[in-house]
């Protein structure tokens, strides 16, 4: 059996509406536009990526918020939330968790996406 590395893991995250989801991921949290198909897209933040797929209404999407989430582990997790904060501030209320600790050894902060898809940013607490 040959060698192998797993290099990256990309979720599918459903989404209402692709044009306001890609506004999000694209102006709120800094991705990049790589490819967009009529109800597929491709944004990419440095070696982090997700894949946006529009659905119906529905049994598709009958849990959102609820069961969906991804975990984006950084480095510099303070200045990556100063970065962002002028955008997050634009979100209504309840959407944005500003960073705290985590009794697990995280720092951490939390954003809700236009379809409530809960996206986690951590980063181990030295020491």
């Amino acid at each position: 059996m040959g060698a192998f590395q797993l290099i990256q893991i990309t979720p599918f995250v459903p989404c209402r509406n692709l044009e306001r989801q890609i506004g999000f991921y694209r102006d709120v949290l800094g991705f990049e536009l790589g490819f967009q198909a009529e109800n597929y897209a491709f944004l990419r933040a440095g070696p982090v990526a997700i894949r946006l797929i529009e659905v119906e209404e529905g049994e598709d999407l009958a849990a959102a918020g609820k069961e969906t989430s991804f975990y984006i582990d950084v480095v510099g997790i303070d200045a990556l939330y100063e970065r962002l904060r002028p955008q997050l501030e634009t979100l209504a209320e309840g959407r944005v968790r500003a960073p705290f600790d985590q009794d697990y050894g995280q720092r951490e902060f939390h954003v809700k996406d236009e379809d409530c898809t809960l996206v986690f940013f951590g980063e181990a607490i030295a020491g």
